[in-house]
């Protein structure tokens, strides 16, 4: 696949995606995606992100939680 952005290369890679859904902001581990090797643009199949709503939107393991400042300039 080519980088829309820069026309750079991508390859698969597993990443961490900040999601949200129904108000809530999660981060998921382990998610496919194609990464630019130019830019780190990330692209994900959309089959890919309504898997991610599916788990979230049922019963799912908690790894950790953290606390998110919310900042307004």
């Amino acid at each position: 696949m080519t980088c829309e952005f820069c026309s750079g290369a991508t390859i698969a890679k597993k990443v961490k995606r900040q999601h949200w859904l129904a108000g809530k902001l999660y981060i998921v581990e382990n998610v496919d995606a194609q990464v630019c090797t130019e830019c780190g643009e990330r692209y994900f199949h959309v089959k890919t992100l309504e898997m991610i709503d599916k788990i979230l939107g049922g019963q799912h393991i908690v790894k950790e939680r953290i606390g998110v400042e919310i900042v307004t300039i």
